[in-house]
């Protein structure tokens, strides 16, 4: 339902779009992002309660930087999902958020991330093998849900059998669906976390969650509502944005035949091939909230007002690079210039993590499948949300 136009908001800057479900967003997510470009760079959506949405690209990364004036504690459009989910380090704000970020890197530093490769190989040759004779596949369900999903359990050491559940709790928290509330969402994820996270705490191992809380944060020990918050963002972290990441490459590939080609006769080009796909496929988007009116784009945002940063309208902005509708290997752009993992205090903490599983991911698909292509007989799906995604993706081989 449309909200009322705020007296600040000048008439002009007005448009009825919804993130969760903007135009043509079920076939083309980044097309239907696009429709905003072009226009003024900051604009006041009447949906979801009514919130500012920056689309310009220089826009979009120097407000996702800016810790001053606006502040990551609402988390999202989304009506009381901040209040609820309280996420450590996502939603806290400098001073607080420093330590407790630092506590996060460490646990997730390289040394740990190039320990995971192993794993991360083992589990996509494992699913490779089942699909491999089949012929065609549902390539989400089948294989993109399952590989990121499996290697973060297996970083927190958790049953993969309570991977489809999991998967649900992610859904609901990125593309909600109204079967179940923000306070439905959070009970859930924490009376799944809670004995590991009790265990974690009393006796420390070697996952992420014992490495984690086992740094103090202030000079002091974590306390149980703190290391639920983490590990409670932590789990909604690591089960949505990768699996739409690798949907997304394996689009592009399905429709460029001549990469997939390509990355098969040069595999010495598949690191910058993923920090290109990464670039040019992305699918998350932050919200903040305004602690300060501000001058933005020639208006004034005010104090309380939401701001939705989206990291497609930074990433395909002509203005910031030059053709970026194009998929150029060659770009040799280093990841930290996009904005697909975010940037300033809050990039991503995983960024290292989910890079190591797209490279890992090309290698071994490449490696060991066929040419694959889009099956003719079945469309491809996508949904909107704070995270993007293809719902469907049918393959033929």
């Amino acid at each position: 339902m449309a909200s009322a136009v705020p007296a600040h908001v000048p008439t002009e800057r007005v448009v009825d779009f919804d993130l969760f479900n903007p135009p043509g967003v079920e076939t083309d997510y980044f097309a239907a992002w696009r429709t905003l470009q072009g226009g003024p760079g900051l604009v006041w959506t009447t949906a979801n309660g009514g919130h500012w949405i920056a689309t310009s690209g220089e826009l979009v990364r120097s407000l996702w930087a800016d810790g001053e004036r606006l502040s990551s504690e609402c988390l999202a459009v989304t009506p009381g999902l901040g209040e609820v989910m309280r996420f450590i380090p996502l939603q806290q704000d400098a001073p607080e958020h420093g330590p407790f970020r630092m506590a996060v890197m460490k646990g997730l530093a390289s040394r740990f991330v190039v320990a995971l490769e192993p794993k991360v190989r083992d589990v996509a040759r494992e699913l490779i093998e089942g699909l491999r004779d089949k012929g065609s596949c549902e390539f989400v369900a089948d294989f993109a849900e399952i590989l990121p999903l499996n290697i973060f359990l297996t970083l927190i050491d958790v049953p993969l059998a309570d991977r489809p559940a999991l998967r649900k709790l992610g859904v609901q928290l990125t593309r909600p669906d109204g079967s179940m509330t923000v306070e439905q969402l959070r009970d859930a994820a924490d009376d799944y976390l809670r004995p590991f996270i009790e265990a974690r705490m009393a006796n420390p191992a070697d996952d992420l969650f014992s490495r984690i809380l086992s740094e103090p944060v202030m000079g002091r020990a974590w306390t149980f509502d703190e290391a639920q918050r983490m590990c409670r963002n932590l789990l909604f972290g690591g089960l949505d944005t990768v699996a739409a990441m690798i949907g997304m490459v394996t689009l592009h590939l399905a429709r460029h035949p001549e990469d997939q080609r390509l990355l098969r006769e040069q595999p010495e080009l598949i690191p910058a091939a993923a920090d290109e796909l990464m670039r040019r496929y992305p699918t998350v988007a932050v919200s903040r909230n305004a602690v300060v009116d501000l001058e933005v784009d020639g208006v004034t945002v005010r104090k309380g007002d939401l701001v939705y940063l989206p990291s497609v309208l930074h990433n395909l902005d002509p203005a910031c690079f030059e053709a970026p509708e194009v998929v150029d290997f060659a770009r040799n752009l280093t990841p930290v210039r996009h904005t697909t993992m975010g940037v300033g205090a809050h990039r991503c903490v995983g960024a290292g993590l989910a890079r190591m599983e797209v490279i890992v991911f090309l290698e071994e698909w490449l490696g060991a499948m066929p040419e694959v292509t889009l099956d003719p007989a079945q469309p491809v799906t996508m949904k909107g949300g704070n995270v993007g995604a293809c719902t469907a993706l049918p393959l033929v081989w």
